[in-house]
């Protein structure tokens, strides 16, 4: 994988913002709701800049980062999760993985998405019209991973999730995401909050999360103004009596390289690689869709890959 810099060459504010990007586990109320607070503002700017996204496409696929990311709570080792979303409104769809390490990588199906007139707000809804949500979980020493599918209801990430659950583990379960843009469209806030009701809470317990998650700031702003994951935590869900269990980075990361494109060109048909060899055009790029790196390949690059398949 090849990362864009959207810090530029300041290193000072790549290390700091590198830095901030965590996620945070903690529980309310001795346990009966678990939840993560995620700040993952440099994630979405590195993000936008390898796949060179607009503010829309920005927005839609920071909002997919954010929840997978929050969505690996309570993973180990290397298990995985991936959400992925087929509709037939303009987005087409989206696919992105993250996994117990904090790394989180993805894409979007249709890059630019068409817009017939500029956008009055953020409600996404009209981009994704009909569809399907799947979140397939991959778990340590399982012969295959776990899928589950629900239609989508609201158009909303964070809605479609809080459905999923709500389906498929019959669990409550609240998503926050957020992307703050300045005036000029940067990306100065990302993140988001995730929050499950646990068998056995009282229902003084869920009315009175219910009325603190209504009365929550943008956590998008609040990150864009300098306010911490654990400082918004505690006091907006004082009454709840948070308590930390721990956090761990999150990290815009792919594993993709050249050596593993290459072994990808070395499995395609001899007669495949000789007509690339003689038409070409040169140099071949390979993209990968996860993180739009490119991998390039001139004509004596390929005759290599080729002596090698040979042999």
């Amino acid at each position: 994988m090849i990362k864009e810099q959207p810090y530029g060459n300041d290193l000072k504010a790549q290390l700091k913002a590198g830095a901030r990007d965590k996620l945070y586990h903690f529980i309310l109320s001795n346990g009966m709701i678990r939840g993560g607070i995620l700040h993952g503002t440099r994630m979405v700017n590195e993000m936008r800049a390898n796949h060179a996204l607009g503010i829309l496409e920005t927005l839609v696929l920071g909002h997919a980062y954010i929840a997978a990311a929050l969505m690996c709570t309570g993973l180990k080792g290397d298990e995985r999760i991936n959400l992925k979303i087929d509709c037939s409104g303009p987005i087409k769809g989206l696919s992105v993985e993250a996994n117990a390490f904090g790394e989180v990588r993805g894409y979007l199906k249709n890059v630019p998405i068409p817009i017939a007139k500029p956008l009055q707000d953020f409600n996404l809804s009209p981009f994704f019209g009909a569809g399907f949500l799947s979140v397939s979980k991959t778990f340590r020493d399982a012969k295959q991973p776990f899928t589950g599918q629900v239609e989508l209801m609201h158009g909303s990430i964070a809605k479609d999730l809080a459905y999923y659950y709500l389906k498929s583990e019959q669990t409550p379960t609240v998503f926050d995401l957020s992307v703050k843009f300045d005036p000029e469209g940067n990306v100065t806030g990302a993140g988001g909050l995730f929050l499950q009701v646990m068998p056995g809470a009282d229902e003084a317990t869920i009315d009175n999360l219910e009325t603190m998650v209504s009365d929550l700031p943008s956590i998008g702003t609040a990150f864009a103004d300098g306010e911490e994951p654990e400082e918004l935590i505690s006091k907006s869900f004082k009454r709840l009596a948070p308590q930390f269990l721990g956090d761990h980075r999150i990290e815009f990361m792919c594993h993709c390289s050249r050596d593993r494109t290459e072994n990808m060109l070395a499995m395609l048909p001899k007669e495949d690689l000789m007509d690339i060899i003689e038409n070409g055009p040169f140099p071949v790029e390979i993209k990968c869709h996860h993180c739009a790196t490119p991998y390039r390949f001139n004509k004596e690059d390929i005759a290599k890959v080729m002596a090698g398949a040979k042999s």
